[in-house]
């Protein structure tokens, strides 16, 4: 199955595919999709869809993965941010694709295994398990290879398979002692 990932940006939007059985990962491409400085933000909207349409037409995926907005500091930068989630989201329902999304922290752990990892420990964790011989660059290209592999992973690289794992599984916190000592799923 060939899983497209997108870290979306205003300024620099990230692309990804990767190409997984479900437990082995194989890299198909990647890139970062940006626009001059001084572009208006229609314009930049439109160079972010245009480029993701061709992506998407070039890899031919079955799914894409996209990364969620969480939060912002500002109100203007959450509203260009989700300008830019929604041309991202249209181009892959306009190419016929299931969408699934996933919070920074859910693919920072599924692909660290540390839901506050740094975007170099992303980019050389993307690089390892796609074997690659240098991490990809820039960064947006390292983090929508890593929504890919999240979806693959926790998503069982299918599309409609659930993106999150059952509530007793997510954290140590849902977790209980029983009377060996030993932490058992609630």
């Amino acid at each position: 199955m060939r899983i497209f990932g997108i870290d979306p940006g205003s300024l620099r939007t990230g692309y990804g595919c990767v190409e997984t059985d479900g437990t082995r990962h194989r890299f198909v491409a990647c890139g970062a999709l940006s626009t001059p400085a001084g572009t208006s933000l229609p314009q930049r909207l439109l160079a972010v869809h245009t480029g993701l349409v061709q992506a998407i037409d070039d890899v031919r995926p079955d799914c894409v993965a996209i990364e969620n907005l969480f939060h912002a500091r500002h109100a203007r930068s959450a509203l260009t941010l989700g300008h830019a989630r929604g041309v991202a989201v249209l181009a892959a329902v306009q190419a016929g694709l299931p969408v699934v999304e996933y919070t920074p922290a859910e693919i920072k752990m599924s692909v660290v295994g540390y839901g506050r990892a740094e975007k170099t420990q992303v980019q050389r964790m993307v690089a390892l398990l796609l074997g690659l011989d240098t991490p990809p660059s820039p960064f947006d290209a390292a983090d929508a290879l890593a929504v890919a592999i999240c979806h693959a992973q926790r998503g069982q690289g299918r599309p409609g398979a659930p993106a999150r794992d059952p509530r007793h599984l997510r954290s140590w916190r849902h977790a209980r002692v029983d009377q060996l000592g030993r932490r058992q799923p609630s």
